[in-house]
């Protein structure tokens, strides 16, 4: 199904309930990049599953998710948040859940502040941006129920 009116509106109820709590922007990128992405590959067997990881690859581009929702990058920064993010269709590398592992490490210790991640200042980046995944599903899992 569309996720964008005729005129380009956002049809809030249709987006993942992380986007639902998110900002207009992040609920524009998905919902326009989903729709074109569906208009793409209307012929695939699978063409929601691919208009799904099209729309999120293309958020990740532009937001990081911070808990139950997503936000816009540090400072504006654009580019890929992971390397599945930075593939293309057929990709199949790891993902890091829409944590942004190529912020810098201060950014992450201060989201793992956020999200009051224990033992954050002993963590490598690498070990932050597990942390961050995992407090990021843990919330969106407590936001649903």
């Amino acid at each position: 199904m569309a996720m964008t009116t005729t005129r380009g509106e956002v049809r809030e109820g249709e987006l993942p309930s992380t986007l639902q709590r998110s900002g207009a922007k992040a609920q524009a990128t998905f919902a326009k990049a989903h729709d074109s992405a569906q208009e793409s590959y209307a012929d695939a067997p699978d063409t929601e599953e691919r208009a799904r990881r099209t729309a999120f690859s293309a958020l990740k581009h532009t937001h990081e998710k911070v808990g139950d929702h997503w936000e816009p990058k540090e400072g504006g920064r654009k580019g890929p948040s992971d390397p599945q993010a930075a593939g293309g269709a057929d990709t199949d590398r790891p993902t890091a859940g829409g944590v942004d592992a190529g912020a810098t490490k201060e950014h992450l210790l201060e989201l793992a502040r956020r999200l009051d991640v224990r033992g954050r200042s002993r963590m490598s980046k690498d070990e932050l941006v597990q942390a961050l995944q995992r407090a990021n599903d843990a919330q969106t899992r407590r936001a649903r129920s």
